[in-house]
């Protein structure tokens, strides 16, 4: 569902601030693969999260989706393959409008609309029904506009925008990392149900190492614009923070980010 083969990315190149965000990167997913990526700051998740989104075209390499090359396609084409979720709450919907708008919207990704479009009666108990089963007790607050709501809520919200035109590849961006404690843990078990409820191939990229290895079918750590580890199946629901880390210095030759990965 998703092959990403030898991309490379740099920043600012031939100046004194050059960096070499990706050196080379591949990555292959299958449909219904959840993969969760880790890495220090400066590892390359975010920038290789953004290059399959069509942020940024890479310098070198191939992107498929389903398929489909879209290495060259702009941001707003590409999307028609993606769900996404951010890290920041405030991304991901429309904050001046409805709940039940901001669904609606969802629901007609990738159509045609015009100014006369209009929600009907059937769609709104479609909604209350998807929202029931968040249990977050929205599913009475259809009319409600979405700046009101909480964090966690909004995030909540924004899963079920991405996944409701079952796009071939969700990627979740640190999209736990500004909620509390409590709130990051409901939201990733809401974000594992609606994988497994709608199968979707799922790309997660996290700074935390026990959210990586409890989450997924695959785990991937990156160091230096380079994936180093890459752990699924069996091996990856054994796999401790300890042996994580240890397995780290092994293939990097370092230790130097223990202390940043574990206090992220």
């Amino acid at each position: 569902m998703l092959e990403i083969k030898e991309i490379h990315k740099t920043f600012n190149a031939g100046t004194v601030n050059e960096k070499r965000a990706l050196q080379g990167v591949s990555l292959t997913l299958e449909d219904g693969d959840f993969c969760t990526v880790i890495g220090g700051n400066g590892a390359g998740k975010s920038t290789m999260l953004n290059a399959v989104a069509g942020t940024w075209l890479v310098d070198k390499g191939t992107i498929s989706i389903g398929g489909a090359d879209v290495t060259r396609l702009p941001e707003h084409t590409r999307a028609a393959y993606i769900g996404r979720v951010f890290q920041d709450p405030m991304l991901g919907t429309a904050p001046t409008m409805q709940i039940v708008e901001n669904l609606a919207l969802a629901a007609r990704r990738g159509q045609r609309r015009g100014l006369r479009w209009g929600i009907t009666a059937a769609e709104k108990e479609r909604y209350h029904q998807m929202l029931k089963n968040l249990d977050l007790g929205l599913e009475d607050r259809l009319t409600s506009k979405v700046g009101l709501l909480s964090g966690g809520q909004r995030q909540a919200l924004t899963l079920l925008m991405a996944s409701l035109k079952k796009p071939k590849l969700l990627l979740l961006d640190e999209h736990t990392a500004a909620l509390d404690p409590r709130t990051a843990a409901k939201v990733l078990a809401l974000s594992d149900k609606i994988v497994a409820e709608n199968q979707l191939t799922t790309l997660m990229v996290t700074h935390n190492m026990r959210d990586a290895i409890a989450h997924g079918n695959r785990l991937i750590m990156m160091y230096d614009g380079k994936i180093v580890i890459d752990v699924s199946g069996e091996d990856k629901k054994k796999l401790t923070v300890h042996q994580l880390l240890e397995l780290f210095n092994q293939v990097s030759g370092s230790d130097e980010a223990n202390d940043k990965l574990l206090l992220s």
